[in-house]
């Protein structure tokens, strides 16, 4: 029915308000690296160090009744915020953050048992808190419980500031190689356009930024390439079919003639990833909000950045037209 309601051949000019797209993602831009180094990332323990520990609630528990258990370990930097579990039955939750206690020297953080000591530590104040009761039906539950030292969060942020760096990298040599450079500049150019603002937007919201974050960066980069080579290779088959037109109809038409293509490919994506957002519960949250961001983000990208720098990147035409469809049917 989706197919059938969509417009068969559209007319839209996408090239016009180009100068007005480049404007506003120069802006947006500007502004995310403006906002990182001085807002910050709310980094996760991932890259911050520290420990989670996420339970179920427990009977008539309270925010401050949590606060008020842990005081007595002298925790660093103690956060407590509740959350929603998934599920028809989901319950309340309690997420409990630490930073690295300053106690715990470099030495001990390199043995993950000091990490896991602190966890524990947290574990079993709030068990004698609040007891646990049964085991067969428990009235609460340890649901998560994560420990990373500042030693190896350093080393995870290094790693996943290089796989972006590679992966950018691959992607700029495959567009060489698949189409021209002139191609390459303007695909990796909107890659590096969707990384920088949802990392902006990251910042801005405040939103926990840790290596499943970057894990949907990676997912990012990959989608909005794939959209980008779509529209790209329909460029370079119409620039070989249609000789007297300009470049600036060229791109138009192709992006017309993938128009549907790219909005029930970007539509179906988000319907799957707004369902995960809304349950996929406070774990998978930060990574399918990312997700969302970066198709929306791609998939204005792909048509008004990385098609329409072609038109200022000098690319050229194939000398040889394509053959008819008669000529390819015969040879």
């Amino acid at each position: 029915m989706l197919m059938k309601r969509l417009p068969v051949e559209t007319k839209i000019d996408f090239m016009s308000p180009r100068m007005i797209c480049f404007a506003l993602s120069a802006v947006a831009i500007l502004a995310s690296i403006i906002l990182i180094p001085t807002r910050g990332l709310n980094l996760g323990i991932d890259f911050a160090g520290g420990t989670l520990v996420e339970i179920s609630e427990p009977s008539g528990a309270e925010i401050e009744d949590i606060r008020s258990s842990l005081s007595e370990l002298n925790l660093k930097d103690l956060s407590v915020t509740t959350a929603t579990g998934t599920g028809t039955d989901a319950k309340g939750i309690f997420v409990i953050r630490a930073a690295t206690s300053d106690e715990v020297s470099v030495e001990d953080v390199a043995n993950v048992n000091a990490e896991i000591d602190e966890a524990d530590r947290v574990v079993n104040q709030l068990r004698e808190t609040f007891p646990q009761g049964s085991a067969d039906s428990p009235d609460w539950e340890v649901l998560r419980k994560e420990s990373v030292g500042p030693k190896v969060s350093g080393e995870l942020l290094q790693a996943g500031v290089t796989a972006l760096v590679v992966a950018l990298g691959f992607m700029l040599i495959y567009i060489w190689f698949r189409f021209e450079w002139q191609f390459s500049i303007g695909a990796v150019l909107a890659l590096m356009h969707d990384v920088i603002l949802t990392i902006g937007v990251f910042s801005l919201l405040r939103i926990d930024f840790n290596l499943t974050t970057i894990a949907a960066l990676l997912t990012i980069i990959g989608y909005s390439m794939n959209d980008t080579v779509v529209v790209y290779d329909r460029v370079r088959e119409e620039l070989r079919r249609y000789k007297k037109l300009s470049i600036k109809d060229v791109i138009n038409l192709s992006l017309n003639r993938t128009l549907s293509r790219t909005l029930l490919t970007s539509g179906t994506t988000l319907l799957a990833l707004i369902s995960i957002y809304l349950l996929g519960g406070e774990v998978l949250r930060g990574f399918s909000f990312a997700l969302i961001w970066g198709v929306i983000v791609g998939t204005y990208s792909s048509i008004f950045v990385a098609s329409a720098l072609l038109l200022h990147t000098g690319v050229k035409r194939d000398r040889k037209p394509l053959p008819s469809a008669e000529e390819s049917f015969s040879s």
